[in-house]
């Protein structure tokens, strides 16, 4: 009997544990800081065994780690470092679906003299992203060509009818991480050139983006594209650019949010009586008038644009108080966020992932677009979108690695075709499924 450990309990964890539930040779122990959370998702299966584990407590998470087969570890990022660490030492495959971060990079050499796996990015976003790109990105070479251009874009958001808000966006995961990644810049290539976007000025780089069969998005750069040009082996490229999918006005108004100041992550109290209000008021200049009207001065726009209406639904121009303690200013606004942009019964979240390349021949052909695009809907009373798309490219790794399939030893992603083809083919029998084409491209 297998024995599968998954540290994390978290939102998109179910579909990952129901999966290793329905093998009937595997043993799941779901560790958790709250207990309930566990238990919920081990549901009293014969085979399951839900506790309750501070994954920051290693006298507590080692043994767990040495009694396993493999460890999963949805926890946040920060703690995947010392979780591959005892999966080195007592030589058991590890999973993640978080970025490679340098100090899980450092552990490389370690991980390869042990023999043992350390797979990260192999979730949606990052995950599918790697796979679905190397697909296409071998079709190309078994054809001859070369890849000259690739844009790899991905959201996560309500579907349409579920978008049913001002800012058109509900969260399937943690408001804070999300706000998080709004704070970082990002770098890509475009035509030859190399941009560099500092954090600040992430939203004010947002492009339209089309995406067929479903309707107009917005896109804006996702982190720092350049090392993919290396991890996919890519040379002589014109462009390389990962990108974030919105509903149209997300950027417009996160960039507003970032320059009021209330993406800062240091916490600090507040005064007594102190309201929403107040926190943007204080990003603005003196003057008379409400902040709502100071507010829409500053921005050269009417109070009743947009951009005003979605701030005013988020409560964030209120004469609501704060919570008491010590807060950031990130941290009050993802509370807000956490408690309004939220999925009701029966509405579901939607996934996109598209990519676009283009591919050049050595001969007379013409050069070729390739597309392969991803929508993905989630089941109105069951797991989300989201939720599948993250942890089910995860189990079945992790799948092949209690199979002896998939033994690579090293800190890894998901770019060889070893992962690339078994996880995509069992995805579609799951129903999540890439669509491909192809086209010339005009002069």
């Amino acid at each position: 009997m297998h024995k599968v450990l998954i540290l994390g309990a978290g939102l998109v964890a179910r579909p990952i544990v129901r999966y290793f539930l329905r093998l009937g040779d595997v043993d799941v122990t779901v560790a958790s800081l709250y207990l309930e959370d566990a238990e919920a998702l081990v549901d009293n299966h014969s085979r399951g065994t839900a506790i309750a584990v501070d994954v920051g407590d290693t006298d507590s998470v080692e043994p767990l780690i040495e009694g396993s087969d493999l460890v999963v570890s949805l926890v946040p990022y920060a703690l995947h470092v010392a979780v591959a660490g005892f999966a080195i030492r007592h030589q058991v495959d590890m999973i993640t679906a978080s970025y490679v971060s340098p100090e899980m990079r450092a552990l490389d050499t370690e991980a390869r003299n042990a023999g043992v796996t350390i797979l990260n990015e192999t979730g949606l976003d990052p995950g599918l992203d790697h796979m679905a790109a190397m697909r296409l990105i071998d079709q190309v070479r078994h054809a001859g060509g070369r890849v000259i251009s690739l844009d790899s874009c991905c959201g996560g958001l309500p579907s349409p009818e579920a978008a049913n808000n001002p800012w058109k966006y509900k969260f399937s995961w943690s408001p804070r991480g999300a706000l998080l990644a709004g704070r970082l810049g990002a770098r890509y290539l475009h035509e030859g050139r190399t941009v560099s976007v500092p954090g600040p000025e992430l939203f004010a780089h947002h492009w339209p983006y089309e995406v067929e069969g479903v309707g107009r998005f917005e896109m804006y750069p996702n982190r720092d594209s350049m090392p993919y040009i290396d991890l996919y082996e890519l040379k002589n490229l014109r462009s390389m650019r990962r990108g974030t999918i919105r509903y149209p006005g997300w950027c417009e108004t996160m960039k507003v949010v970032a320059d009021l100041g209330l993406l800062d992550i240091d916490e600090r109290s507040h005064p007594p009586g102190a309201t929403y209000g107040d926190l943007v008021s204080a990003g603005l200049p003196q003057g008379a008038g409400s902040v709502t009207e100071r507010l829409a001065r500053r921005l050269g726009i009417a109070t009743d644009h947009e951009i005003i209406a979605r701030l005013e639904w988020a409560g964030l121009l209120s004469d609501e108080p704060l919570p008491e303690g010590e807060a950031s200013l990130l941290d009050l606004v993802a509370a807000r966020f956490q408690r309004l942009m939220v999925y009701r019964p029966g509405e579901r979240d939607m996934v996109l992932q598209r990519h676009e390349l283009v591919a050049s021949y050595p001969d007379k052909r013409p050069d070729e677009r390739f597309v392969s695009l991803l929508v993905a809907y989630g089941e109105k009373t069951g797991d989300s979108a989201t939720a599948r798309s993250v942890s089910l490219p995860a189990a079945i790794a992790g799948d092949l690695m209690l199979r002896g399939k998939l033994k690579m030893p090293g800190v890894r992603i998901p770019t060889a075709p070893e992962i690339v083809r078994p996880v995509l083919e069992r995805l579609e029998e799951l129903g999540i499924t890439f669509k491909e084409w192809s086209e010339p491209v005009k002069a």
